[in-house]
């Protein structure tokens, strides 16, 4: 059996990140948390600056109630940039810092490394390809930021992994809509967010859970997914 210490201050973290997959959370609610709060700056990247001002009013947020969370595409695009930034980093240096051998050390074959690695360079790609078509919609790319993640060996890596790439296909879901009307970069989007799956599937396998445990996979709004990644943005 694999057992390992989880880190203590991302525990709560990682439980709401788990929870918020099957709850509805106020996106209004969440994004005057946002403008109040630290997650200020993360959410004005994440959402192009839109947020509710504190002394909004109910009139406001009725209004506001029906609009999207994006300027535009292009914060859109820069939304799903943000989550890939996130992802790419995380197997980048997670991976070089264990090693394979803290991998096969616990049981797996040398062949999980390579997927896992695999996995990375996905990732990589992503924010790659999607840099660029910001670019190209007259827009400026976010950057990578700096980060800290809840792992502290392999196990632990890939329990967090499994946990990210499920976030990142609910967070494609959620904000799919805002692209209506924009079919290239909407099929672009599915293209990736088809991808992510299959990285969820498989570390789900991994983890010994079920890599299709539903008929319909849960929705994030962006909001809820603010909420779970802004612990994980540090600087």
């Amino acid at each position: 059996m694999r057992t390992y210490q989880k880190q203590d201050q991302f525990q709560e973290m990682i439980t709401k990140a788990l929870d918020a997959r099957f709850k509805q959370v106020s996106r209004r609610s969440m994004l005057r948390t946002s403008a109040i709060g630290g997650t200020g700056i993360v959410a004005a990247t994440m959402f192009g600056g839109r947020v509710l001002a504190q002394d909004s009013t109910p009139e406001d947020e009725m209004e506001m109630g029906e609009e999207s969370p994006f300027e535009g595409p292009v914060d859109v695009i820069n939304y799903a940039l943000t989550l890939e930034h996130i992802e790419a980093t995380f197997y980048r240096d997670g991976l070089e810092m264990l090693g394979e051998s803290a991998f096969t050390a616990l049981g797996w074959q040398p062949s999980v490394f390579a997927k896992l690695q695999e996995i990375g360079a996905h990732e990589a790609a992503h924010v790659e390809t999607l840099g660029p078509v910001v670019e190209s919609l007259g827009g400026m790319p976010v950057e990578e930021a700096t980060y800290e993640f809840p792992y502290t060996d392999a196990a632990s890596f890939i329990d967090f992994a499994n946990t990210l790439e499920d976030v990142g296909v609910s967070a494609y879901q959620g904000a799919a809509q805002y692209l209506i009307g924009e079919p290239e970069l909407l099929t672009a989007a599915l293209t990736i967010h088809g991808v992510e799956a299959r990285h969820a599937a498989y570390l789900a396998i991994l983890n010994g859970g079920n890599p299709f445990p539903e008929a319909v996979n849960p929705t994030l709004t962006p909001a809820e997914v603010l909420d779970i990644a802004t612990p994980l943005i540090v600087g």
